[in-house]
């Protein structure tokens, strides 16, 4: 059992999506016992233009003040509403430097990030996200503003491939035991026919299994049937599969899942590489 509580860094850009982003991390401090900071960073170009340094001084100060009391507009009411203390900072400088600086100092066992909209979801070039993601090895949820879980509230919980690897997940057990019964399940597979649904037993819970057929519609498929069965979490494994791996699942393409699935993103961590 962990003796301390887990830590979830919360990183925003102040969008319009993360009010629903950090009602949906209240929700999962609450579960896990975890306490929150939400972080910020501002690029500094565009505060600061060809001004003499008193000028340039005053400028910094009037963003930093404005930008103080934007965060506390969108903290408070939810933090209040909640009854759960939201530690906040934020700072000026260049966004990825002092976001792996911060992850490094806090040392979360979570780290939240807003779901972008966009066409197209990137996992390599200049992205946050993937940097994060290629930077952090830890737990990573990507929030979604659709179908959101609010606070105490039972989480309706989905496990994309196999339950393994999200067991392996520290704190899996704290939301397993406030998620609906029975868990979903679903895997891609390389032959199958329609979606197959199955039951398995558990220790304590019974877990229903879907299986999709892989093809060009398999991920649109997969979404259409997140949202009606009112998924608001889906756990994904993000390591990938060994090539040597013989069974018949499809190794689960990452980039295309955060990209095509409106759905919170729950992402185990990678695991450490085993000295020779």
């Amino acid at each position: 059992m962990k003796k301390n509580k887990y830590k979830i860094l919360v990183l925003s850009d102040l969008k319009k999506a993360t009010s629903t982003t950090l009602k949906s991390t209240v929700g999962v401090s609450k579960m896990i016992d975890a306490d929150i900071e939400f972080f910020h960073v501002r690029k500094p170009v565009g505060i600061v233009d060809n001004e003499n340094q008193i000028n340039a001084f005053k400028t910094i100060n009037k963003e930093y003040i404005k930008t103080k009391k934007k965060i506390e507009r969108l903290i408070n009411p939810i933090s209040e509403a909640y009854g759960v203390h939201i530690k906040h900072s934020f700072t000026f400088g260049n966004i990825k430097n002092e976001i792996i600086k911060r992850i490094d100092e806090f040392k979360p066992d979570l780290i939240v990030l807003d779901r972008k909209k966009q066409k197209k979801f990137k996992l390599i070039g200049d992205n946050v996200t993937s940097y994060i993601l290629n930077k952090y090895h830890g737990a990573v949820l990507i929030a979604s503003d659709a179908n959101t879980f609010e606070p105490n509230q039972e989480l309706s919980l989905g496990i994309l491939k196999t339950n393994e690897e999200f067991l392996n997940l520290e704190f899996a057990n704290d939301l397993i035991e406030h998620s609906q019964k029975p868990l979903k399940s679903f895997k891609i597979i390389k032959n199958s026919s329609g979606i197959l649904k199955t039951k398995e037993a558990s220790n304590d819970s019974q877990t229903i299994e879907y299986v999709f057929e892989e093809n060009d519609n398999t991920i649109k498929s997969l979404s259409t049937y997140l949202s009606k069965n009112n998924i608001n979490l889906l756990c994904l494994n993000r390591e990938q599969q060994p090539i040597n791996d013989a069974s018949n699942t499809v190794k689960t393409n990452l980039k295309e899942v955060v990209g095509n699935l409106n759905v919170s993103l729950l992402l185990t961590p990678k695991k450490k590489l085993k000295l020779q």
